[in-house]
């Protein structure tokens, strides 16, 4: 039988961590097997489900990679079946109509709960003939409920947590369809999963209980049930629940703020997964190495420095034109201006330096940023301080040599610099540091012969031409 997962989020927000994990689980383990990776939209809250989020969920999938196969399944779009099934289990005995009252069920909850029992409904109308016994308002529209089994256990067999019993005497008879004559959450799923042909359902364990729901109503159907695995949630640090303040965004946040997707990939698959002691794992590693046995038991703990450093390891390995690519967007924004030919040259040039410095694409678009300044350049209030009057009469006395370079080559402008500071009786810093600050503004940046090259000729003449004669913006 061949391999079918299925991602199924509610498009209530946007793809969080979470159902991101989720869905690159589900996602490696299709590909594992060489079977189909589904998505299955469960819009059926239509108050909560937007377009907006559903648009997100697509476009946290695409930039993750994770690819589906064949189109996306919209629940809401499914009711007539889920009401079919839901009727043909009343035609069986399996599901029975119930006329209780809102008043009746708050008193029956109450009632359980003083007695010290659980506060479910306790089968009020499973064996109540209407027209025998009639309800106790004319006018309440019943609910279609389960049947589910009085006596025995459902067992689960979970890939993840083993066996997991649960008395069916604690499960009491779930609605399958409201008043109003829509499907719950619990009847569509199963039937979805079920048509949709899902073998194994990879999802956080805190659906494990309604794993043991969905197990009866297979059963009661007459339909295999899936394979159940059940992930412990994703913490912070510190151990608590995973919340906004641990760092629990949307995936295109992490966009946004400039992380790399193979990196993400790379850490999720790390959170709840091991492979020895590998934690560098490309992605095609993953889908060879991917198995339900080296889930953990354990929550995982989300931690933003891990995935900085690790985020900073697959920069450094990023091919230079690749990257330049992924900021040329982000530069554009911050700039106000189209990256011009001549930028994306010296963008190129200047990758080498700027990748071992950062461990995000907006570390690069930072680093960058001298390239994009119009002259005469602003400067921080370190730049200008460092820009004295002794300084500008320094790089004045600098000029000639660097003018006299032949070649504008990296190797050319460093001996260049060094034999002049030599000459001047001074350490290379304190030629470097004013040069520094009148090519870019700042006191911060790449290598400065790095950032002469970057500039090339013309542009790193001009500027140190500026700064000597004093010349600033608006002056």
């Amino acid at each position: 039988m061949p391999v079918i997962t299925r991602f199924a989020p509610s498009p209530t927000g946007f793809l969080h961590i979470g159902g991101a994990r989720t869905a690159l689980f589900n996602w490696l383990y299709a590909r594992h097997h060489g079977g189909k990776f589904l998505l299955r939209i469960e819009d059926t809250d239509r108050e909560r489900s937007t377009q907006e989020a559903v648009d997100a969920i697509f476009e946290g999938l695409q930039w993750l990679g994770l690819d589906w196969d064949d189109e996306p399944v919209y629940q809401s779009a499914r009711t007539a079946r889920h009401v079919e099934v839901a009727q043909q289990l009343l035609a069986d005995g399996k599901a029975y109509h119930c006329y209780c009252t809102p008043e009746e069920l708050k008193e029956m909850r109450e009632r359980a709960r003083a007695e010290g029992g659980s506060p479910g409904y306790n089968g009020m109308w499973r064996d109540r003939d209407a027209a025998v016994d009639p309800p106790s308002s004319p006018d309440i529209r019943p609910t279609v409920r389960f049947k589910s089994p009085e006596q025995g256990e459902t067992i689960i067999a979970d890939q993840v947590q083993g066996d997991v019993k649960f008395s069916n005497q604690q499960l009491d008879d779930m609605i399958l369809l409201r008043s109003d004559g829509t499907p719950t959450y619990m009847l569509a799923v199963v039937v979805d999963d079920h048509d949709m042909g899902v073998t194994h359902i990879i999802r956080g364990d805190d659906h494990l209980t309604n794993a043991a729901r969905q197990e009866q109503l297979y059963l009661a159907m007459n339909w295999t049930p899936p394979s159940f695995s059940h992930v412990p949630l994703i913490h912070g640090p510190d151990g608590a629940k995973l919340s906004k303040r641990h760092g629990a965004l949307g995936a295109q946040a992490y966009r946004d703020m400039g992380y790399l997707p193979e990196a993400m990939r790379n850490y999720l698959l790390r959170l709840g997964w091991s492979h020895g002691d590998d934690e560098i794992i490309s992605t095609g590693q993953a889908i060879e190495w991917f198995g339900l046995d080296s889930i953990g038991k354990g929550p995982a703990r989300f931690d933003l420095t891990k995935l900085a450093s690790l985020n900073s390891h697959y920069l450094n390995e990023s091919d230079e034109d690749h990257l330049v690519d992924l900021i040329s967007p982000l530069l554009e924004a911050g700039h106000g201006t189209a990256v011009s030919d001549e930028q994306r040259a010296a963008l190129i040039r200047l990758m080498p330096a700027l990748k071992p410095r950062a461990k995000l694409l907006t570390d690069l678009c930072e680093g960058a940023g001298f390239l994009f300044h119009q002259r005469p350049l602003p400067f921080t209030e370190k730049a200008a301080k460092i820009l004295d009057n002794d300084a500008r009469s320094l790089l004045g006395r600098l000029l000639p040599d660097i003018e006299a370079v032949n070649g504008w080559q990296i190797e050319g402008l460093e001996a260049s610099v060094r034999e002049f500071a030599e000459t001047a009786d001074l350490k290379l810093g304190k030629v470097a540091q004013p040069l520094r600050a009148a090519l870019t503004g700042s006191t911060v940046s790449p290598g400065i012969f790095d950032v002469l090259g970057a500039l090339g000729r013309e542009e790193s003449l001009a500027r140190i031409r500026d700064c000597a004669a004093g010349v600033t913006p608006g002056g």
